[in-house]
């Protein structure tokens, strides 16, 4: 067994993607209160995008109401990020409620940036919970679940 498998043995390792045009903060804190508090103990690690919508909220949400390990990934620097989510992981990593913030360093930002980042949490996850807006097979929140399902990998989705 690899170090990397002693770790997701250990803990429960989990991806959170969803979409970047995501509804009212009161909406989506009872969302999170019913769809990751059950999995946010503080043997859970959680795997974050770095861009606005989903990510930053569920960033927000479990570094305030968890004691869950959290690692935000960005596909490029969070330099390149959207000011609102720069902040937030600022704060977040200053207070010391991140892990890890790993930069991939892709040239530049794009649906191939973001994909590879979805696969990199992905594979260093044995669950990923999905929040989508609609059905659109080509988004981003969409081709991350259907990776995990090709993964074998548990999913729970929850529509926003």
């Amino acid at each position: 067994m690899t170090s990397d498998e002693v770790q997701t043995f250990m803990t429960r390792q989990v991806t959170i993607t969803g979409t970047r045009s995501a509804p009212a903060e009161t909406e989506l804190s009872g969302r999170f209160g019913d769809y990751l508090r059950p999995f946010a103990d503080p043997d859970s690690h959680f795997y974050l995008g770095g861009a606005v919508g989903i990510d930053t909220a569920a960033l927000d949400w479990l570094a305030d109401n968890s004691h869950a390990s959290l690692t935000v990934v960005v596909p490029c620097t969070v330099a390149d990020q959207p000011a609102a989510a720069v902040a937030s992981i600022r704060r977040h990593r200053d207070a010391g409620r991140l892990v890890e913030v790993v930069e991939l360093g892709a040239d530049r930002l794009g649906t191939a940036a973001y994909y590879s980042r979805n696969r990199w949490m992905v594979d260093r996850s044995g669950f990923v919970i999905g929040f989508p807006r609609g059905t659109d097979p080509t988004s981003g929140t969409w081709y991350t679940v259907k990776y995990a399902a090709e993964q074998g990998k548990p999913r729970l989705v929850v529509p926003v």
